[in-house]
């Protein structure tokens, strides 16, 4: 069972240096070869010289002890281990310079009543309204009946991630899983942050590990991605083939999200538009 509390973030910490660390050769970080390693990447001690930081103080780090971090300091490590600016950011949050939203300031009924209308109006392009752990709470008709019929799924299943990697005809949907796969959970660990030690999160993600392999494999390479703007192609139930450009806008000081997916080419508007068509009656039933 995933650890909560601060206890667990530093050790999500920990084992995200420690993922880090472990991909970078002496020669990406300009240090001279010593011959074979037993351990693949740097050495603790070569990432704390490069740093410039005690070696004890780097090895407490990365063993998830109660130590505290000064911005600098951690400037310096992420210099060290050639961090990008997704995974520096994700860096500060595990260690307390930033704290993510995981939940919701607002109550969900409230949130849903003021928004529903928008992701109504919406139609035909499929729209919902998610948290940062992949939690679907509002949507309109097009997302409804874009994968399934969403309303067979019991709510407490309404999750992204947990369909996609436990339902084969959810996955079946995308035409490119396995990029999809690896970019969603990438996704998950950049917008979770420092939050992996809050208990919703960690019910997440046990859940998935335990249901899912590849979701364990993904999670455990500890890949940051940003939100991105991106296309996808999906294979609709009801009309074939569609590629939708998934946009997606946080929506303020509620820690939710609203997710929009727009054609990406006239064949795919005109497909939207022959969906809204054939579940005109059935969305009313």
């Amino acid at each position: 069972m995933t650890e909560t509390g601060p206890a667990a973030v530093r050790r999500e910490l920990g084992d995200f240096l420690r993922s880090r660390r472990e991909r970078l050769t002496p020669q990406q970080a300009g240090l001279p070869s010593t011959g074979r390693r037993r351990t693949p990447g740097l050495r603790r001690e070569e990432v704390a010289v490069l740093a410039g930081v005690g070696v004890t103080w780097y090895t407490w780090l990365e063993q998830g002890r109660p130590i505290n971090v000064s911005t600098q300091v951690l400037r310096a490590v992420a210099r060290a281990l050639r961090l990008d600016d997704t995974e520096r950011r994700h860096l500060y949050r595990l260690a307390g310079s930033g704290t993510p939203d995981t939940g919701s300031a607002t109550s969900p009924p409230e949130l849903t009543a003021a928004l529903q209308p928008v992701l109504d109006q919406l139609d035909p392009f499929p729209a919902c309204l998610q948290t940062s752990l992949f939690d679907v709470v509002a949507y309109n008709r097009a997302y409804r009946f874009l994968f399934t019929d969403v309303e067979l799924i019991p709510p407490g299943e309404r999750n992204c991630a947990v369909q996609f990697f436990t339902d084969p005809d959810w996955r079946g949907r995308y035409l490119d899983g396995d990029l999809v796969a690896a970019r969603m959970v990438a996704r998950m660990r950049a917008e979770v942050g420092s939050g992996i030690g809050s208990p919703a999160a960690a019910d997440i993600v046990d859940r998935l590990r335990e249901r899912s392999e590849e979701f364990a494999r993904l999670w455990a390479r500890h890949d940051v991605l940003p939100q991105q703007y991106e296309t996808k192609r999906l294979d609709s139930p009801l009309v074939g083939e569609l590629r939708l450009s998934f946009v997606s806008t946080l929506v303020p000081e509620t820690g939710y999200r609203m997710t929009v997916m727009t054609p990406a080419d006239e064949s795919t508007g005109q497909r939207l538009t022959r969906m809204a068509e054939l579940t005109e009656t059935r969305a009313r039933g």
